[in-house]
């Protein structure tokens, strides 16, 4: 079951998923408070969460985009990516974009979003925009 979350119930679940090395402040958003946060629950238990950000020129970006490892490769992270896409376009959003770890974008390609620019790093972790008009 999907529903909309409070910030501070991502962060366990973004600091075990993707920065467990790092103290848990590295895991949260400046702007956190005025993002849309969705998780799933599985038997009550939180297995995923992506938090939604909608600016002023109504372009929006997802951030944060965890789901516990006992729980990859499930469905569990493409049903609720597909449930952020409807949350952006209900928003009035006309792009929809994210920073994704290289190792994702075969992933995210297959929700029709589409590399931009060169690949950074954060950290030693290779990243690169992917962006998709909606």
């Amino acid at each position: 079951m999907i529903q909309e979350i409070s910030p501070t119930q991502t962060y366990p679940l973004r600091h075990q998923v993707l920065w467990p090395d790092k103290p848990v402040e590295f895991v949260k958003v400046p702007d956190d408070e005025q993002g849309i946060h969705l998780g799933y629950f599985l038997d009550e238990k939180l297995v995923s969460v992506i938090s939604l950000f909608v600016d002023e020129h109504k372009i929006a970006r997802f951030r944060k985009f965890a789901t516990h490892p006992d729980f990859q490769r499930k469905g569990i992270g493409s049903q609720l990516l597909k449930a952020t896409f409807e949350r952006a376009q209900s928003a009035g959003a006309s792009t929809l974009w994210c920073d994704a770890r290289l190792d994702a974008q075969p992933f995210y390609e297959r929700f029709g979003m589409k590399p931009e620019g060169e690949i950074f790093h954060k950290g030693a972790i290779p990243y690169v925009k992917m962006s998709t008009t909606l």
